[in-house]
């Protein structure tokens, strides 16, 4: 349809899998190397690798709200080594964890998760429906642009059951172009600011260059109410983080 975004809905192979290497590595030898992120925003930066496999009182508290928070049958999406649906697992949560890394579903299976699969959120044959669908270590990232908000919140729509809610937590970069004085030197010709470009490596793992968007909560409000939703501003983090709840107005 002309002037709809359609998501990008593959999976990684394993040569373009830097994250999934790094975690298959840490979980079999207790440690990896470096997981380096490259930005042509940005200079080089690194993930450290423990904290994909921090407890749940490793977490930050927006994290733990969010998955206190969670009830019914939870998606958890984008979920890498699992910490959270492990934790949600210990509630005695009912919860899904997907993930686009075949390494990294391969390590939840092996941590215990009963029901992790590699599969994308934007295929359009993963139409199951959640009570509660949780997106967290900037969980907007995946959404990539703002020019896919719509694309997003109908898949959303898709899946959600009625009452259902969205639990996402994101952060205003606009920390980033603040001034001396306190003033933002931001280029509004030169698109969103929150829109980021990365690249990852581990050791010789390569992968592609890929969107990921970060998202002030006004900008969030606005493209939720546009596509039906209502957002709600749960709890503001430490620095310029926040958690919020969207929820489908049915």
């Amino acid at each position: 349809m002309e002037g709809v975004e359609v998501m990008n809905a593959n999976l990684l192979t394993p040569n373009k899998d830097p994250m999934g290497y790094a975690i298959a590595d840490y979980f079999s030898k207790g440690k990896a190397g470096r997981l380096r992120v490259f930005s042509s925003q940005f200079e080089e930066d690194e993930i450290p690798v423990d904290q994909l496999f921090r407890t749940f009182d490793e977490m930050p508290v927006l994290e733990q709200k969010a998955l206190e928070l969670a009830q019914g049958k939870i998606l958890d999406c984008g979920a890498g080594s699992g910490c959270h649906a492990l934790a949600l697992q210990d509630m005695g949560k009912d919860v899904e964890a997907i993930d686009i890394s075949p390494r990294s579903v391969e390590v939840m299976q092996k941590r215990g998760i009963q029901h992790a699969y590699c599969v994308n959120l934007f295929d359009d044959n993963f139409l199951h429906r959640y009570d509660t669908i949780l997106m967290l270590m900037n969980g907007s990232g995946i959404i990539g642009k703002l020019e896919n908000m719509g694309a997003f919140f109908a898949k959303m729509k898709q899946l959600l059951s009625p009452g259902g809610c969205i639990y996402m937590d994101s952060s205003d970069l606009r920390y980033l172009f603040e001034d001396e004085d306190g003033s933002f030197l931001i280029d509004l010709a030169g698109g969103y600011y929150g829109e980021i470009d990365f690249r990852m490596q581990y050791k010789q793992v390569k992968g592609d260059t890929f969107d990921w968007l970060y998202i002030d909560f006004q900008t969030l409000s606005y493209y939720a109410s546009e596509n039906g939703f209502r957002a709600e501003l749960v709890k503001e983090g430490e620095h310029y983080d926040y958690l919020a709840c969207l929820r489908w107005d049915v």
